[in-house]
């Protein structure tokens, strides 16, 4: 592809497809029903998702956006 970066690798569907279902094999063996609990690791994982989740944004919003937008402009103006 002309977009890629470079250095970048490119993997065809076939094989993205076969590490997709991989990675959800692997997951399945992990958390099997009758797994007692998660491995540390996996914890601590969705421990800092949850806080990822709770913490305020740091994209700003379309409204802040446009006034940005539209202050550069009239500072261009100016």
């Amino acid at each position: 592809m002309p977009d890629d970066l470079p250095g970048q690798v490119s993997l065809s569907s076939k094989h993205c497809r076969a590490i997709c279902d991989e990675i959800g094999e692997r997951l399945r063996d992990i958390l099997k029903p009758n797994a007692s609990e998660l491995p540390l690791r996996l914890t601590r994982l969705m421990a800092r998702l949850e806080e990822l989740d709770r913490s305020p944004s740091t994209v700003p919003s379309i409204a802040e956006m446009q006034w940005r937008a539209a202050a550069a402009v009239a500072k261009n103006a100016v």
